[in-house]
């Protein structure tokens, strides 16, 4: 190539196909593409909300719809009926384990009763 100056990447993409010629070949992406979009200063730049203490501000809160009221109202009333249902849980196991004591406790009574009984009956004897 006479009068060749640069590197070799940069006339690459010079090169033109036709009848003779070598294909064109590109290291780079065409015109349109790359990061010059990108860096268009006539967009809209990003907003970034910062207090002066550098932290970033949360977005407004989204108010609520119709839908979200109901739901909400919903779930608060299955949350009072699953509080109730594990009460009464509560109450259905204290009531057995009291039914699984009960007579445990009567025969333990018992024997302490006759226990007593047999000793007295001995010492008066």
């Amino acid at each position: 190539m006479a009068g060749y100056t640069g590197s070799p990447a940069f006339h690459l993409h010079e090169r033109q196909s036709g009848a003779g010629r070598l294909p064109a070949r590109r290291l780079e992406p065409g015109p349109g593409a790359g990061n010059i979009p990108r860096m268009d200063p006539r967009r809209d730049p990003t907003v970034l909300d910062m207090t002066p203490e550098g932290e970033f501000r949360d977005p407004a809160p989204v108010r609520p719809g119709t839908l979200d009221r109901i739901l909400a109202r919903l779930g608060g009333a299955a949350i009072l009926v699953a509080l109730a249902a594990g009460g009464l849980v509560l109450a259905a196991l204290a009531v057995l384990f009291v039914g699984l004591l009960l007579p445990v406790l009567i025969v333990a009574a018992a024997v302490g009763a006759g226990s007593l009984w047999w000793r007295l009956r001995r010492l008066r004897g």
